[in-house]
């Protein structure tokens, strides 16, 4: 691979190290909607449910115990599933040229 074409892999090193890290640093306060639903009054009418689908609930991977492994972990699977998305995409669109 020739330096040009190694671009890619710097930015995935760096988008892991984010995920890993720094989601350690986010803030535990609820997010933009979470907080519109609780300041207009109803938020309560979920009744803390969480959503059915859900993954990975409050950016963390279930069972495990550890909350700063499990919330790592999450972002980590989040830029592999992005990654892919976007690997797939581009092969896609490349295709079609």
């Amino acid at each position: 691979m020739k330096l040009k074409e190694k671009w890619w892999i710097t930015g995935l090193v760096i988008a892991i190290s984010m995920a890993c890290v720094l989601s350690l640093f986010a803030s535990s306060e609820p997010d933009g909607l979470e907080r519109v639903a609780e300041d207009q009054g109803f938020a309560e009418k979920a009744g803390g449910q969480e959503a059915i689908h859900s993954l990975m609930p409050d950016y963390a991977i279930p069972g495990i115990e550890n909350e700063a492994l499990a919330t790592s972990l999450a972002g980590l699977v989040g830029v592999f599933i992005i990654t892919g998305i976007t690997l797939g995409w581009g092969t896609i669109l490349k295709r079609r040229r």
